[in-house]
């Protein structure tokens, strides 16, 4: 069996990923991506607590498909909202994004 810390590992790599991703990229995309994989690690954390803490309980993995819908539709409506950007823009990066206040 695969103890608890190897999945916190995991979950952390992939939280500190997620968090240089989206404050070192300038496109909205890979902001978007990076912010899938925050929410992503903190989904493993979810199901692994539950796993260890409560075995045999299944919130913890309820917690986490309600996370993947609601992340879901964030990224639906994130990618709606970039479409719209480009349309209007012609490009996605965020330095040119202070040109919509006027």
């Amino acid at each position: 069996m695969v103890q608890m810390e190897y999945y916190l590992i995991v979950s952390t790599i992939m939280m500190f990923i997620g968090i240089y991703g989206f404050l070192t990229r300038r496109n909205l995309l890979a902001m978007l991506i990076s912010v899938e994989l925050i929410l992503n690690s903190v989904d493993i954390n979810f199901v692994v607590f539950n796993r260890f803490l409560f075995p045999g309980q299944l919130e913890g993995f309820f917690f986490s498909l309600f996370a993947i819908g609601i992340s879901a539709a964030e990224t639906a409506v994130a990618i709606a909202i970039i479409i719209n950007i480009y349309r209007n823009m012609k490009n996605i990066q965020v330095k040119n994004l202070d040109k919509m206040k006027w």
